[in-house]
């Protein structure tokens, strides 16, 4: 059997070699608990963030490079929505990723709505590379992965709030949160 991130999602006996300090399991769940909560209050009671017309368009060419070499056939779902992360691995390894219109994500940062569809399909494909899941833990090693290849350090801190502290706030509320761009 060859190692594919599917397979490291399905594995259940051990954890990843690669796995960082808040994917082990010695993190105690309070720690982990109050990291979640702490960081949901920084998204939920920060103010919307202006962004500048310069960085909304820095941002938009960088997703547009970012989706045309993701190697998948993305299609829009209106129904669809994946339920476990190894489901999305899946269709991932059959070159295919389902993108669901429930996702929420703050479109009012793009130019035009597609560029929240290729935000959504360049996330899920750096899931699938670090083979990371939906915790909070996977949400930050999916964020790194593309805080490492953006131009600035406006559009990483974007890219913190849509990913690492709206996930802390959707695991605190036990649903989507209002969508926002906050710069705590």
């Amino acid at each position: 059997m060859t190692s594919s991130p599917l397979n490291a999602a399905l594995a259940t006996s051990s954890p990843k070699p690669h796995a960082q300090a808040w994917d082990r399991p010695t993190v105690s769940l309070d720690k982990t608990t109050s990291k979640v909560e702490k960081l949901a209050k920084l998204y939920l009671e920060g103010k919307p963030a202006q962004i500048l017309e310069q960085t909304q368009a820095e941002l938009c060419d960088w997703l547009m490079q970012q989706f045309r070499q993701t190697p998948l056939n993305a299609q829009f779902s209106d129904d669809l929505r994946y339920q476990q992360v190894a489901e999305m691995f899946m269709d991932i390894e059959n070159d295919h990723l389902w993108v669901s219109a429930e996702e929420g994500y703050d479109n009012s940062i793009y130019s035009n709505p597609f560029y929240g569809f290729a935000f959504l399909v360049m996330h899920d494909y750096d899931h699938y590379l670090t083979g990371s899941d939906w915790t909070l833990g996977g949400e930050i090693t999916a964020y790194k992965a593309a805080a490492s290849r953006v131009p600035s350090l406006e559009i990483q801190k974007i890219l913190y709030s849509q990913i690492v502290l709206r996930a802390a706030a959707y695991l605190y509320l036990g649903h989507a949160p209002e969508p926002k761009t906050v710069f705590p």
